[in-house]
């Protein structure tokens, strides 16, 4: 027969919570404020490489607005993100912050698949640009950009879909930035393909970066075993506790980016060896949240996972 230990004290001793990394309120109205400026500033944009000819204008245009829903959809996350519990979603929501980032994730390769299409296609066939509308356009949204990136860099370096704010929002000051650059090109030089390099440029640094950042957010949405830990070491470590005759049913996961899950089967005649493995396995590997149960010999052949 199957003991587990479920008693208040015990509870406690066994599932903890990691120290997060939240976001705050006031970060997430500046980014609301952020989503806002953004949208302004592509429509300008927009207006503005049309009036130009300018397809390195454009483009960074489309970006910006992806930034813009970008942010939207991270503030959308970040609030699911904070419900709690119910008795259909026992688990919270917090991996809404994931799926937040996985969709900022596709629509940073998206828009860079769309730039990358249009910038060859200016290379191909330069056509006579407006030097002057780029460059004022693009100071502006050159300012714009390094503001909210450097907003979004707080929380970037521990949280996916602030990661993928911050990383949309610096290849769009990096965009800005060549676009004056091409802009330049065309006042002084009357060189118009630059622009087309340009947005090349910004094409490939976005496709990049959200490839670069793909694995790790499937990872966490397939439930992997989280980077850094080993699960045969884990194991090891367990089946070396006295008393601790087999393991099975482990499992390891993360909730999130910050709170990693276990659980397992132990076949052994003593109950106290729940809270000992949990001591062990919060000193040793930092997993907090342990669903541990004990098994006595006969019943593991009933265990199948």
């Amino acid at each position: 027969m199957s003991v587990s230990r479920n008693n208040e004290h015990q509870h406690e001793s066994v599932l903890h919570h990691h120290h997060h990394h939240e976001i705050s309120e006031k970060t997430i109205s500046y980014l609301l404020l952020s989503f806002i400026i953004n949208m302004l500033l592509s429509a300008v944009e927009i207006i503005g490489g049309i009036i130009a000819g300018s397809v390195s204008l454009i483009g960074d245009a489309l970006h910006n607005t992806s930034d813009a829903f970008s942010i939207l959809i991270a503030v959308i996350a970040f609030k699911i993100g904070r419900k709690k519990a119910d008795n259909k979603y026992t688990y919270g929501f917090k991996r809404a912050e994931i799926i937040g980032g996985f969709v900022n994730l596709i629509l940073l390769f998206v828009a860079g698949l769309y730039l990358l299409v249009e910038g060859v296609g200016h290379l191909i066939s330069p056509e006579p640009i407006d030097g002057g509308i780029i460059i004022w356009v693009s100071v502006l949204a050159l300012i714009i950009d390094a503001l909210t990136a450097k907003l979004s860099h707080h929380g970037s370096e521990s949280n996916t879909n602030m990661r993928m704010v911050f990383l949309h929002n610096l290849a769009d000051a990096f965009g800005s930035l060549g676009v004056i650059v091409s802009g330049l090109c065309v006042v002084y030089f009357n060189v118009f393909w630059v622009d087309g390099v340009v947005a090349l440029i910004i094409a490939m640094y976005m496709i990049y970066q959200s490839v670069l950042s793909f694995p790790k957010v499937v990872n966490i949405l397939m439930n992997a075993v989280p980077e850094g830990l080993d699960l045969s070491k884990i194991r090891k470590a367990i089946e070396k506790i006295d008393g601790v005759k087999e393991v099975h049913h482990l499992h390891v996961w993360c909730v999130n980016e910050e709170d990693v899950s276990l659980e397992c089967h132990i076949v052994a005649d003593d109950v106290e060896l729940v809270h000992k493995t949990a001591q062990m396995l919060d000193k040793k590997f930092e997993i907090r949240h342990c669903n541990i149960q004990i098994e006595k010999s006969a019943d593991c052949e009933k265990c199948c996972l």
